[in-house]
């Protein structure tokens, strides 16, 4: 990789529209995805996070607005969760070679890196929630991605097992110089790794990096006391505020 082409944009969607049956679910969305930078998208249920993610992807062309991505962009997905037959006897290396043909030995080295090696000929449908998510990261990092876009990979994960996991994807792009968007709808799964934090409700509601929500002082009066405001990291530079999981707080709404 060139210099320019480590510096250069991997996704960029410039005022970005998704309808549904007249519904907005996403609008005036702009973004700019780089190598090497981890960017959270957090937001309620609804909100029109994996149609975003479905949209850098490529998967959901836009109403209206501009995706453009780098020439031979290789992306690993990492979906919210897979669904396997439990009457199919089927072992992870299995599993990661369906429509992933390749050496065993790179499918070994791609377990091992992700901490679960032994578990190769482990049956799937015996994996836990964290081992099973394991798995699906080193199925995405298999591509050889540029870009990592991981929906929900905490869920059904114990918090000890959220934060092994949000440590060992800073450890990926680190190792790799590979670009990350995760997405979340719990702000206390937003880890202090994260380079920017993206609020979503439809639109961008706000973003931020770590060290300017920190200092936020009405980040930290809404979390004071909270195990999230350790963790939870993201601003507000709009007109309203919102609760733990997302929603508009009423008693901070501030009408113009």
């Amino acid at each position: 990789m060139t210099a320019t082409s480590a510096a250069s944009p991997l996704v960029t969607l410039t005022d970005v529209a998704v309808r549904f049956g007249g519904e907005a679910a996403l609008q005036q969305i702009s973004l700019t995805l780089l190598p090497g930078r981890i960017v959270t998208l957090i937001g309620p249920n609804g909100a029109g996070k994996s149609t975003l993610a479905r949209v850098v992807l490529g998967i959901q062309k836009p109403d209206t607005g501009n995706v453009v991505r780098r020439p031979g962009l290789r992306i690993g997905y990492m979906p919210q969760r897979i669904k396997l037959d439990d009457s199919l006897p089927l072992t992870v290396d299995g599993f990661l070679a369906l429509g992933m043909p390749g050496h065993a030995r790179e499918r070994r080295a791609a377990l091992a890196r992700v901490g679960v090696g032994p578990l190769h000929q482990r049956p799937v449908q015996q994996l836990s929630g964290g081992e099973m998510q394991r798995v699906l990261l080193a199925r995405a990092l298999l591509r050889k991605p540029d870009l990592l876009v991981l929906d929900e990979p905490a869920q059904g994960v114990d918090v000890a097992g959220q934060n092994a996991l949000y440590g060992l994807l800073a450890e990926v792009r680190d190792e790799f110089g590979c670009g990350i968007l995760l997405i979340s709808h719990d702000l206390h799964l937003v880890m202090a790794a994260t380079d920017e934090v993206i609020c979503l409700h439809h639109h961008i509601c706000c973003s931020g990096t770590p060290e300017s929500v920190t200092r936020d002082p009405v980040f930290r009066d809404m979390f004071a006391g909270h195990p999230a405001a350790n963790l939870a990291l993201y601003t507000h530079e709009h007109d309203h505020e919102h609760t733990l999981h997302g929603e508009v707080d009423a008693e901070h709404h501030h009408d113009h």
